[in-house]
């Protein structure tokens, strides 16, 4: 596998479901981890777990004075940022008409202008050290529609990373996203979406939903230097559901 040692990483959302797999798989695999989430208790309990290499900060990834806090708490912990990855978000299973102003703000809010708040904040700090990894994690809707306020952020995060690829470049930090299709996750699973879902893994033609690990290994491997050539880029998990 990928040798992540002596590497930093942010990782948001990180409590639970996809980011806290992606937080054990990059310590995993030898990197320091920075596990940001507003569940503190869920948070800190994955950090301590996740021993000396672990950190976790409660972080509300819309609020631009708390990334500044995740940073400075991140280099005073390592002394620098080699990875971020955006990977807070939620879903929303609301018709046009019943999304309210105040619906579609918090998806906004959450799936794309956390992506922006974080490449504004940590890039900085890449630009300093020439290099860096920022990995967006979109999702399939960002490919293909869904419903409304998801697909919009989902397709907004996919476009933000191709336009912060292009100006970061020069000093060799990479930006790519990640579009995962159905993952068991405490998120996706909930009894509100659970028979939907189920009923979408009927289609995929791999015949079932993902595990976090399966995407968590792309997040490795765009972490890691054996990805020193893409930036850009979309990766696609999805059990080939967007190939049909």
């Amino acid at each position: 596998m990928f040798n992540l040692d002596g590497k930093v990483a942010i990782v948001t959302g990180a409590a639970q479901g996809m980011g806290e797999s992606h937080a054990r798989k990059l310590i995993g695999q030898g990197a320091k981890v920075v596990l940001t989430d507003l569940n503190e208790e869920k948070g800190s309990q994955v950090a301590k777990e996740l021993g000396d290499n672990a950190l976790f900060i409660k972080h509300d990834v819309t609020d631009e004075d708390g990334w500044k806090k995740v940073v400075s708490e991140t280099l005073a912990k390592w002394g620098k940022i080699d990875v971020l990855v955006n990977n807070a978000g939620i879903t929303v299973t609301k018709s046009i008409d019943d999304t309210t102003e105040a619906d579609y703000l918090k998806v906004f809010q959450i799936n794309q202008l956390s992506v922006f708040l974080g490449m504004k904040y940590v890039s900085p700090e890449m630009i300093k050290n020439k290099q860096g990894s920022i990995i967006n994690i979109s999702s399939i809707n960002g490919l293909v529609g869904a419903k409304i306020g998801y697909t919009d952020t989902k397709f907004a995060v996919r476009g933000m990373t191709k336009a912060a690829a292009l100006e970061l470049a020069q000093y060799n930090i990479r930006v790519n996203s990640i579009h995962p299709g159905a993952i068991a996750t405490p998120m996706v699973m909930q009894e509100d979406t659970r028979a939907a879902v189920e009923q979408f893994a009927k289609m995929i033609p791999l015949g079932r939903l993902a595990e976090p690990e399966e995407v968590s290994g792309m997040v490795v491997y765009l972490a890691s230097d054996e990805s020193r050539y893409s930036t850009g880029s979309e990766f696609v998990v999805d059990g080939g559901i967007t190939a049909q």
